[in-house]
Protein backbone atom coordinates (compact mmCIF):
# COMPACT_ATOMS: atom_id res chain seq x y z
CA UNK A 1 0.00 0.00 0.00
CA UNK A 2 1.16 3.52 -0.82
CA UNK A 3 -0.10 6.79 0.62
CA UNK A 4 0.38 10.13 -1.08
CA UNK A 5 -0.08 13.43 0.75
CA UNK A 6 -0.15 16.66 -1.24
CA UNK A 7 0.35 20.22 -0.08
CA UNK A 8 0.96 23.64 -1.54
CA UNK A 9 -2.14 24.52 -3.53
CA UNK A 10 -3.91 27.83 -3.25
CA UNK A 11 -5.06 30.99 -4.96
CA UNK A 12 -2.63 33.02 -7.05
CA UNK A 13 -2.86 35.75 -9.64
CA UNK A 14 -1.97 35.10 -13.24
CA UNK A 15 1.77 35.26 -13.72
CA UNK A 16 2.42 34.08 -10.19
CA UNK A 17 4.01 30.93 -8.84
CA UNK A 18 3.14 28.02 -6.58
CA UNK A 19 5.00 24.93 -5.48
CA UNK A 20 3.22 21.66 -4.85
CA UNK A 21 4.69 18.90 -2.73
CA UNK A 22 3.77 15.24 -2.55
CA UNK A 23 5.15 12.96 0.13
CA UNK A 24 4.87 9.22 -0.38
CA UNK A 25 4.82 6.62 2.36
CA UNK A 26 4.19 2.93 2.65
CA UNK A 27 5.62 0.33 0.28
CA UNK A 28 7.94 2.70 -1.55
CA UNK A 29 11.02 1.27 -3.24
CA UNK A 30 11.54 4.16 -5.62
CA UNK A 31 9.78 7.40 -6.41
CA UNK A 32 10.23 6.79 -10.11
CA UNK A 33 6.79 6.75 -11.60
CA UNK A 34 5.57 9.62 -9.41
CA UNK A 35 4.08 12.75 -10.82
CA UNK A 36 1.15 15.11 -11.08
CA UNK A 37 -2.14 15.08 -12.90
CA UNK A 38 -4.86 17.72 -12.90
CA UNK A 39 -8.56 17.92 -13.49
CA UNK A 40 -10.36 21.13 -14.32
CA UNK A 41 -14.15 21.45 -13.94
CA UNK A 42 -15.93 19.67 -16.76
CA UNK A 43 -12.71 18.23 -18.17
CA UNK A 44 -10.94 14.91 -18.02
CA UNK A 45 -8.01 14.35 -15.74
CA UNK A 46 -4.73 14.88 -17.58
CA UNK A 47 -1.05 14.34 -17.03
CA UNK A 48 0.87 17.45 -16.02
CA UNK A 49 4.34 16.11 -15.30
CA UNK A 50 5.80 12.85 -14.08
CA UNK A 51 8.98 10.90 -13.62
CA UNK A 52 9.04 7.90 -15.87
CA UNK A 53 9.91 4.49 -14.48
CA UNK A 54 13.52 4.99 -15.53
CA UNK A 55 13.70 8.42 -13.88
CA UNK A 56 13.32 10.71 -16.88
CA UNK A 57 10.78 13.52 -16.80
CA UNK A 58 7.68 13.85 -18.94
CA UNK A 59 5.73 17.12 -19.25
CA UNK A 60 2.47 18.06 -20.89
CA UNK A 61 3.12 20.43 -23.77
CA UNK A 62 0.91 23.07 -22.13
CA UNK A 63 3.26 23.38 -19.12
CA UNK A 64 6.70 22.89 -20.70
CA UNK A 65 8.99 25.76 -19.86
CA UNK A 66 6.74 26.93 -17.00
CA UNK A 67 6.53 23.96 -14.65
CA UNK A 68 9.44 22.01 -13.21
CA UNK A 69 9.29 18.61 -11.58
CA UNK A 70 11.89 17.75 -8.97
CA UNK A 71 12.46 15.17 -6.29
CA UNK A 72 14.02 14.41 -2.94
CA UNK A 73 14.70 10.69 -2.83
CA UNK A 74 15.63 10.73 0.86
CA UNK A 75 12.21 12.15 1.71
CA UNK A 76 10.23 10.17 -0.90
CA UNK A 77 8.88 13.52 -2.05
CA UNK A 78 8.29 15.08 -5.42
CA UNK A 79 7.73 18.76 -6.09
CA UNK A 80 6.05 20.68 -8.86
CA UNK A 81 7.26 24.24 -9.23
CA UNK A 82 4.69 26.16 -11.23
CA UNK A 83 5.71 29.52 -12.66
CA UNK A 84 3.97 31.95 -15.01
CA UNK A 85 0.64 30.51 -14.00
CA UNK A 86 -2.35 31.09 -16.24
CA UNK A 87 -6.09 30.97 -15.50
CA UNK A 88 -6.29 27.79 -17.59
CA UNK A 89 -4.00 26.10 -15.06
CA UNK A 90 -6.87 26.25 -12.56
CA UNK A 91 -7.67 22.69 -11.52
CA UNK A 92 -7.46 20.14 -8.77
CA UNK A 93 -3.93 18.74 -8.88
CA UNK A 94 -3.46 15.10 -7.94
CA UNK A 95 -0.26 13.37 -6.98
CA UNK A 96 0.10 9.96 -8.55
CA UNK A 97 2.34 6.97 -8.37
CA UNK A 98 2.52 4.33 -11.06
CA UNK A 99 0.17 5.85 -13.57
CA UNK A 100 -3.56 5.58 -14.15
CA UNK A 101 -3.90 2.25 -12.38
CA UNK A 102 -1.69 3.26 -9.51
CA UNK A 103 -2.06 5.31 -6.36
CA UNK A 104 -3.60 8.77 -6.00
CA UNK A 105 -3.49 11.54 -3.47
CA UNK A 106 -6.56 13.40 -2.28
CA UNK A 107 -5.95 16.38 -4.56
CA UNK A 108 -5.11 20.01 -3.93
CA UNK A 109 -6.90 22.97 -5.48
CA UNK A 110 -4.96 25.45 -7.57
CA UNK A 111 -6.85 28.55 -8.61
CA UNK A 112 -5.31 31.17 -10.89
CA UNK A 113 -7.18 34.44 -11.13
CA UNK A 114 -6.97 36.70 -14.15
Amino acid sequence: QVWLVESGGGLVQAGGSLRLSCAASGSIFSINGMGWYRQAPGKQRELVAAFTFDGATNYASSVKGRFTLSRDNAKNTVYLQMNSLKPEDTAVYYCNKDGWGGYWGQGTQVTVSS
